[in-house]
């Protein structure tokens, strides 16, 4: 993954984490694929909570595809359907 697409990546993810945080979660980028999927790992209760798939879909990914919309997509990777 390129630095500054990272960087941006980051950045994007730095607008939402507050909200996670308030929940007891947060995300970690784990890859950029390279047809443009971002996989991250949920951290602390995001990775278990049942509103999480909402979270990642209406927030996390609504925020990356915003700031950055060559990404098609996002995916947990370790997300537990409850």
């Amino acid at each position: 993954m390129q630095p500054e697409l990272k960087e941006q990546i980051e950045f994007a993810l730095d607008t939402i984490r507050p909200y996670l945080e308030a929940d007891g979660g947060n995300v970690r980028i784990v890859e950029l694929t390279e047809d443009m999927v971002l996989k991250l790992e949920l951290l602390g209760s995001c990775g278990s909570c049942p509103m999480s798939t909402m979270t990642l879909k209406a927030g996390v990914e609504e925020a990356i595809k915003r700031a950055i919309p060559e990404i098609i997509r996002v995916e947990a990777v370790n997300l537990t359907v409850a």
